[in-house]
């Protein structure tokens, strides 16, 4: 069995000296490759560095979080680029980048509203990034489905080509992406007792543009929901998908694996 872990943060384990024996525990599980997700300017050399150490296993992406962005966004997002044509590995994708209202400070709305403006410009801006380089985009929403939506469709960046990563809406959001031509992928949230709308949004979707993701070191699955999550534990999310799907475990993770090989390209 072959996994492919779409979204992970490797950085916690990288400055812990972690990095090799994750990968190792990743591989016994049935892991062969995942992607390191970029947040900001600071992890983005960081695992362009780890990708480079361990080509063919480790795949990365830059992209500036919108809860990263302040009033520097924009010297952030002008150094993007530059990862698409420097030396060593280069992104498989931009992102993750989108928008976050649920982090917005519930106690200064005037604030609030300061912070989505640039959250808003920021996406605007690496949007336009990503449709000039043809790139994938990893899109992080929480609490702005409708509106990140919006902003992908008066883009004109190519749907095909956009996930929307941890997909926690339901199916009625689900099929929104469907009829764009876009995806989700899914964490371990669909192993959660109270997440039946997330899976039947993963039924919804379908086998045909599946891809699994950890999002480590957070949201670990089901039997390690409140522990620290880890790449190794994707094959968790992969068996409860293979059972909402009808599918042979075999099966479920050869598909997901070329799934997301024709995706990002790798």
């Amino acid at each position: 069995m072959h996994l492919i872990d779409t979204h992970t943060h490797l950085d916690v384990f990288e400055k812990r000296g972690e990095t090799p024996a994750v990968l190792a525990r990743a591989a016994a599980a049935g892991v062969g490759a995942m992607i390191t997700i970029g947040t900001a300017v600071d992890d983005w050399a960081l695992y362009r560095d780890i990708a480079t150490r361990h080509a063919g296993v480790v795949f990365y992406t830059a992209g500036l979080h919108p809860c990263s962005v302040d009033e520097s966004w924009s010297e952030q997002v002008a150094r993007l680029e530059d990862f698409w044509r420097g030396y060593g590995a280069r992104p498989v994708a931009l992102g993750e980048c989108g928008l976050d209202r649920f982090h917005l400070p519930k106690d200064d709305p005037v604030r609030a509203e300061r912070i989505l403006i640039w959250q808003r410009a920021a996406f605007a801006a690496q949007l336009e990034l990503a449709a000039r380089l043809g790139c994938p985009l990893e899109i992080h929403s929480r609490g702005a489905f409708a509106e990140t939506v919006a902003m992908i469709d008066a883009s004109g960046v190519d749907w095909t080509r956009v996930v929307f990563h941890c997909f926690t809406e339901g199916p009625v959001e689900m099929a929104e992406l469907q009829r764009r031509g876009g995806r989700g992928s899914f964490t371990g949230v669909v192993t959660y007792k109270n997440a039946e709308p997330v899976r039947a949004a993963l039924r919804l979707q379908g086998i045909d543009s599946l891809m699994l993701e950890t999002d480590a070191p957070y949201l670990a699955p089901v039997p390690h929901r409140g522990k620290e999550n880890e790449p190794a534990f994707v094959a968790f999310t992969a068996a409860a998908a293979a059972r909402e799907l009808g599918l042979a475990p075999a099966e479920l993770a050869a598909r997901t694996t070329v799934n997301a090989r024709a995706f990002f390209g790798i």
